[in-house]
C-alpha cells in the first residue's frame, strides 16, 4: 500500500470523530485522557522512526535548515490560530494543520514502510480528536449537521493531498530527504507539545489521565517491537 492509501484510515477517523460528537458530546475527562494517549503515540512515532532517520542522514546543514523551516511554519500556524476569529479563520488554520499532517505522513513513508505505518496509527488518533474538537466549535455557528459533516469531509481530504505532495520527495537527493524529515520531526513535536497536551491540560486532570501519555508512548514502542523483523530474520 502507498502513503495515499494509508491516509484513508485517518480520514475516516476524523469524519467518524465528528459524527459521534454530533450524536453525543464526550466528557472532558475522557477527551483529555484520549488527547494524552494520542500525544504519547505521536511522540513515540517521532522519536523511534523519524528522529533516527534524521540523525543517520549525515547532513547536519540539511537537518538545521529543515528544522528551522519547520519551526517557522509551525509558529506561523500558531500565530494564525491565535488570531483566528469566526468559523472562516478557524477553518483556514485547521486546513493548514491537516495538510501539514498529511505531508508529514507522506514524509514518514520516505523513511520506511514501518515508519509510515506507525505514524498512520499516531495521526489517526490525533485527527479523530481534531474532528471532535472542530465539530464542537462548528456547532456554535453551523446549524445543519449535514453541513458540518461535509465541512469535516472536505478538510479530511487535505490529508491525502499533503501525502501526495510528499511522494515526489523520495526521488530527490538524500540531503534533501534529510531536510524534509527534519521538517516533519519538528511538526510532530509541535503537534505534541503545543496542541495535544496544551488542549488536554485545559481540562480536568488526574494521575490516571496523565498516565495515558505513557500508555500511548509505551504501546507504540511495543507495537514497533512486535512488527519489526528479528535480526536473524
Amino acid at each position: 500500500m502507498s502513503s495515499i492509501e494509508f491516509t484513508i484510515v485517518p480520514v475516516v477517523a476524523m469524519i467518524l470523530g465528528g459524527a459521534l460528537t454530533l450524536l453525543r458530546t464526550p466528557g472532558s475527562g475522557f477527551t483529555s485522557a484520549m488527547q494524552h494517549l494520542a500525544a504519547g503515540v505521536v511522540f513515540a512515532a517521532a522519536a523511534t522512526e523519524i528522529l533516527p532517520q534524521v540523525l543517520h542522514g549525515t547532513a547536519p546543514v540539511a537537518t538545521l535548515v529543515g528544522g528551522a523551516c519547520g519551526v517557522a511554519v509551525m509558529l506561523g500556524i500558531k500565530s494564525l490560530e491565535a488570531r483566528a476569529q469566526g468559523p472562516a479563520a478557524l477553518l483556514a488554520a485547521v486546513s493548514i494543520d491537516i495538510w501539514i499532517d498529511g505531508l508529514v505522513l507522506g514524509l514518514s513513508f520516505i523513511a520506511g514502510a514501518q515508519a509510515g505505518l506507525l505514524l498512520t496509527i499516531a495521526l489517526t488518533l490525533e485527527v479523530a480528536f481534531l474532528g471532535v474538537t472542530l465539530t464542537g466549535e462548528l456547532r456554535e455557528t453551523v446549524a445543519s449537521r449535514g453541513r458540518i459533516l461535509r465541512i469535516l469531509s472536505a478538510l479530511a481530504l487535505l490529508l491525502p493531498l499533503g501525502a501526495l505532495m510528499a511522494a515526489p520527495l523520495a526521488t530527490l537527493p538524500p540531503v534533501v530527504v534529510t531536510g524534509c524529515l527534519s521538517f516533519g520531526l519538528i511538526a510532530l513535536l509541535y503537534l505534541v507539545t503545543e496542541e495535544l497536551l496544551v488542549e488536554a491540560h485545559e481540562k480536568p486532570d488526574s494521575p490516571l489521565i496523565t498516565a495515558m501519555f505513557f500508555v500511548g508512548f509505551l504501546g507504540l514502542m511495543l507495537l514497533e517491537e512486535l512488527i519489526s523483523p528479528s535480526p536473524g530474520g
